[in-house]
């Protein structure tokens, strides 16, 4: 990895080790499954068989006669509403009439013990009336009703300049799911209080989510709900909406029952029932003039958005801002659906809505660089956005963007120019490169706006010690550390002296969801906000201590002249003196403009940049593809925590490599056929490809220390990158994501 730009500060750009490491390498850390309470409870949810069905009779006669049993929960049960609050609030908490997806909920069973729960759950019978479903997304977009939401973007006269071009290309591209794998499944854990107030232990990247549903299903005001995240094992999208769900059936369980409930779900219940990434289609158009600069673009883009709607809308919407690719294009038409299927609902997953449509995008930039006859980084290089271009949406980017840098740092360390001397491995391989590159909006951007907010609370205690709570949440990715760190650079203060909390939502304002890579922006400048007060009075303390004018703060001392004082000392004349030591932060997002009639606006506050290119070798007897490495780029601002980002390009690089290239879903007539890790197949340690990767720290202004968003841009364009690498190894143009063998050797004729 490299990085520009020397380090000057005491803590913020360091390689800090993770501080929560230590537990969770010694197993110290205690996820949702592992808290115990008195006298608990379990609860499993009982589903619908079939892709779409009417709920007749439910007869739990049987299993009511087992000691053991405690509780059978039906929709008619809910004491508040039974419509989940999410967007469109069109997903029952439990079906109650009509079943719209294989493995709904439809009933919450509670007994003694988790395995009683388990076994008394097959002793319900419930009788179903089946219904003609749809699972085809071209078939359902012919009915109004069957449009979940709807966007366009209009610059220019699209349709009329491709008519002029020299060059154009038309292609049609499909995407499958992709399932997010984290090694904790979903657990949540309602405890009911005698004094009326509920507590829900989730495992969830957005606990104010889960608020908002506990309230809905319940009938509690928000003040008599609290939502504790517990240590999350993972979540990459999965954790955002979905554990409303989770967390919702337990708290009415509790709440039902009075007594502590909790809801874990196995890996298969966790595959068919919870969301995934949308599957797409997409049809792309592009056109040159004869000197190789785009001059327009033509999207149509539709999501299987699943049997509800859950959070589609604003995935689409992210998808359609970027559909026409980080380029300067002066006409661009897009239009995009995301489309109501008897599938299993999909929702967040890293990258939200971009990578699908960045994969046919990147591919038919390559494809019409071919056309034309130019190098594919080239023919990027020529029509790129730069400073003071516009964006598809006529946003002109002002500043922080170094999306040239990484493009040439790519070809340079890939040896780009070199690729047609690649050497194969062996005579029956074929070995190629290819690029692909990113823009990404930080943030929620104009279309979530309203909930793009962060709260912080810093508390200094007598020993100098510090404890913070903010809104958004850990699940991995090194959120407490990044911003333990901005806390320590603005306060001076030691890492060691710091601990922030868990998210508890009766503690910290409503602070949006940890999505879209906006923590380190949103609560790293409300930490900042809650901590300017604070080191106003440190600093003017220490220099009272001192008795100076003029002094160095680093590294938690404060220095003059020979006199050097540690901040521990500090904090203590601090208390001496009476000083408040504590605040609260609130940080809102600047403001963006955005037409929804015709797409036009600032869409992000900022944008975070990326350049790849793959390297692999294809097979071309059994048409296996082995990526051998990954070259990446990025400009995300200033980088807070270096090893903290490498693991993250890592994770993300990997990740989305394997969708690319292993993860096949499979869904027949509505029913999922591979519910698990033994035959849904995700790249493993030993599918690894060799990772180079490099920063360049293009500042934005308004963030944290100049950083800008890091957590899902690795992902986003790698599966264009290995498409065009295979093209370039055997001449094969793939069109669909995953490229499994059977599909390489398909167009290469051989099967």
């Amino acid at each position: 990895m490299s990085r520009k730009k020397e380090n000057k500060l005491s803590f913020v750009g360091k390689g800090i080790e993770r501080v929560d490491a230590d537990i969770k390498l010694e197993g110290k850390a205690l996820y949702g499954d592992d808290l115990d309470f008195a006298k608990m409870l379990y609860g499993v949810c009982l589903r619908s068989p079939y892709p779409k069905a009417r709920i007749k009779k439910i007869d739990f006669s049987e299993a009511q006669k087992d000691p053991d049993f405690v509780k059978l929960i039906t929709a008619k049960d809910i004491p508040g509403s039974n419509k989940w609050p999410v967007v469109n609030d069109d997903y029952p908490f439990l079906a109650w009439d009509i079943a719209e997806f294989h493995s709904q909920a439809v009933a919450i069973l509670v007994a003694k013990n988790r395995f009683k729960a388990n076994e008394l759950s097959k002793k319900v019978k419930i009788e179903y009336e089946e219904l003609d479903f749809i699972d085809d997304i071209h078939k359902s977009i012919t009915k109004k009703e069957n449009i979940f939401s709807s966007y366009v973007i209009k610059k220019g006269d699209a349709f009329n300049e491709i008519k002029k071009c020299k060059y154009v290309i038309e292609k049609e591209f499909t995407t499958n799911y992709q399932v997010h794998c984290y090694l904790e499944p979903q657990v949540a854990t309602g405890v009911f209080a005698t004094d009326g107030t509920l507590a829900v232990y989730s495992s969830t990247q957005c606990p104010f989510y889960v608020l908002d549903a506990v309230c809905a299903i319940t009938g509690l005001s928000s003040n008599k709900v609290k939502i504790i995240q517990t240590v999350t094992g993972g979540g990459f999208g999965g954790k955002e909406d979905v554990p409303a769900l989770v967390g919702a059936h337990a708290a009415l369980a509790s709440f039902i029952t009075k007594s502590p409930v909790r809801i874990c779900y196995d890996r298969e219940e966790d595959f068919r029932s919870m969301s995934k990434r949308h599957p797409s289609y997409s049809k792309v158009t592009y056109g040159a003039d004869e000197n190789g600069k785009l001059k327009c673009c033509i999207v149509k883009y539709i999501l299987d958005a699943g049997a509800y709607s859950t959070l589609s809308p604003i995935v689409l919407w992210r998808g359609t801002v970027h559909a026409a690719g980080p380029y300067s294009i002066d006409n661009v038409y897009v239009e995009s659906y995301a489309v109501k299927t008897n599938k299993v609902p999909c929702g967040a997953f890293r990258g939200f809505g971009q990578p699908q449509i960045s994969f046919a995008q990147e591919s038919l930039i390559d494809d019409l660089a071919e056309k034309i006859g130019m190098d594919p980084i080239d023919f990027r290089l020529k029509n790129i956005i730069d400073k003071n271009k516009l964006t598809s949406t006529s946003q002109k980017i002002k500043d922080s963007i170094g999306l040239k840098e990484l493009i040439e740092i790519v070809r340079k360390k890939s040896d780009w120019d070199k690729r047609k001397n690649l050497k194969p491995s062996a005579n029956n391989k074929r070995r190629g490169l290819g690029c692909s590159i990113a823009y990404y909006g930080v943030g929620l951007g104009a279309k979530g706006r309203y909930l793009d907010r962060a709260g912080a609370y810093i508390n200094i205690y007598r020993d100098a010690t510090v404890n913070i709570t903010v809104g958004n949440t850990e699940m991995g990715q090194g959120a407490l550390t990044v911003l333990t760190q901005i806390a320590a650079e603005t306060l001076n203060c030691p890492i060691n002296n710091i601990k922030l909390d868990e998210v508890d939502t009766s503690k910290v304002p409503d602070s949006g969801p940890t999505v879209a890579s906006r923590t380190t922006v949103m609560s790293g400048n409300a930490i900042i906000e809650a901590a300017k007060p604070l080191r106003e009075r440190i600093f003017k303390t220490a220099l009272k201590i001192l008795g100076s004018k003029d002094m160095i703060a680093k590294d938690g001392f404060f220095i003059s002249g020979a006199k050097k004082i540690s901040f521990n000392e500090v904090v203590k004349q601090c208390w001496a003196d009476r000083l408040k030591m504590s605040e609260q932060g609130w940080y809102v997002s600047p403001p963006t403009t955005y037409d929804l009639k015709d797409g036009k606006g600032d869409a992000y506050i900022v944008y975070s940049y990326s350049a790849n290119i793959a390297d692999v070798e294809v097979d071309i007897e059994t048409g296996f593809l082995d990526v051998k490495k990954i070259y990446s780029a990025f400009d995300v601002g200033k980088v807070v925590n270096p090893v903290l980002a490498l693991g993250q390009a890592h994770g993300g690089i990997l990740q989305g490599m394997s969708w690319a290239v292993y993860e096949n879903l499979v869904i027949d007539r509505g029913v999922m056929k591979n519910p698990g890790f033994t035959d849904y197949i995700v790249a493993t340690s030993c599918d690894t490809p060799e990772y180079d990767v490099s920063f360049v720290e293009k500042d934005y202004a308004e963030g944290p220390y100049k950083a800008k968003g890091m957590g899902e841009l690795p992902l986003i364009a790698v599966a264009g990158a290995v498409r065009n690498a295979v093209k370039n190894a055997c001449g094969v143009e793939m069109d669909s994501v995953p490229m499994i063998p059977e599909k390489i050797l398909k167009k290469m004729g051989r099967i």
